[in-house]
């Protein structure tokens, strides 16, 4: 035999067993999952990480993204329930949970869902107002993704967010809504002005009716101290006037001259005193003023004994004068 020859098979059976071994062995990264077929048919599905396969008889089918992937979905005009038509922008958020269904259910995944999506924007415009549609777009993300679920669940999807990136209305659409966004606007600032300068008058006449309220109280309040101060003063005069009757009851005639002598000189000290009065000529006798005087001093002396009497003449002196 030639040993040449047999080098070469061995060399031959080493290349087809690495071939071999090569062909079987697969290293699924992490997020993907790989279907295997067996001539032609499905047979499994290998995780992330080292996966066997049997060579020249299975094959990997389809390598599967099963990570959350985002669908750009086009733009597109829409009608509405009013018969306004608006241009819709969208984006779907969809991942793959069975990686045989999204391989063998449907031709093309990523295209399917773009033109459900597409579809069942269309269906939920038409059932809207335009103000209903541009005020409730988490309505709108809430219908689609729950009818978009519904339909790509039988292709092993779940789709996890469908959102409404823009709505945009036709020009003069958008052109009168501003209008009427605007004249809202001002009507609320003219509201809120005149609320404003309401609330500020409220405030002003309170203020005003506080300090008419004290004011009033504080008049009450001094009348009614005038009124005791008055009533003191009159029941203090009564009582004089009881004690000087008395004397003169009993025939003390001392207390009726102090009296009079009292009034007479508060009386010629008003006369005095007047704003008016430049010059007071007094036309009295000074031999009555003299005696007014003396019958204080001996009701005086009766009164306080000599000791006061004496302390009253240092106190203050009358002068004497003739008839």
């Amino acid at each position: 035999m030639n040993p040449f020859g047999f080098d070469i098979v061995v060399v031959v059976l080493v290349g087809l067993v690495i071939l071999t071994v090569a062909l079987g062995v697969r290293t699924i990264p992490q997020g993907y999952n790989y279907t295997v077929e067996r001539f032609g048919r499905y047979s499994r599905t290998l995780g992330a990480g080292l996966g066997l396969i049997v060579p020249y008889i299975e094959r990997v089918g389809h390598k599967v993204n099963v990570m959350e992937q985002v669908l750009d979905i086009p733009s597109q005009e829409a009608i509405t329930k009013d018969n306004a038509g608006v241009t819709i922008d969208a984006a779907a958020f969809f991942q793959v949970l069975d990686a045989a269904k999204a391989s063998y259910e449907v031709s093309s995944l990523s295209q399917a869902l773009v033109v459900l999506t597409m579809t069942n924007i269309r269906t939920v415009v038409g059932s809207m107002d335009l103000d209903e549609l541009l005020s409730h777009r988490d309505e709108i993300n809430e219908k689609l993704l729950r009818v978009m679920d519904a339909a790509a669940s039988p292709w092993g999807v779940k789709v996890t967010r469908i959102e409404i990136r823009d709505i945009q209305p036709p020009h003069d659409i958008a052109g009168a809504m501003n209008r009427q966004m605007k004249a809202e606007r001002d009507r609320r600032a003219a509201i809120l002005e005149a609320e404003g300068l309401r609330q500020a008058e409220i405030l002003k006449a309170e203020g005003q009716k506080q300090a008419q309220i004290l004011a009033a109280e504080g008049r009450k309040e001094a009348a009614l101290r005038d009124a005791e101060a008055r009533e003191r003063l009159a029941q203090a005069e009564a009582a004089a006037t009881a004690m000087v009757s008395e004397a003169i009851s009993k025939g003390d005639i001392q207390g009726a001259n102090f009296l009079i002598a009292e009034r007479y000189t508060d009386a010629l000290k008003s006369i005095a005193g007047a704003n008016n009065s430049k010059v007071v000529i007094v036309p009295i006798e000074a031999a009555a003023l003299a005696g007014s005087v003396g019958g204080i001093a001996q009701l005086t002396r009766a009164v306080f004994g000599p000791d006061g009497a004496a302390n009253a003449g240092r106190t203050g002196s009358v002068p004497k004068t003739g008839a």
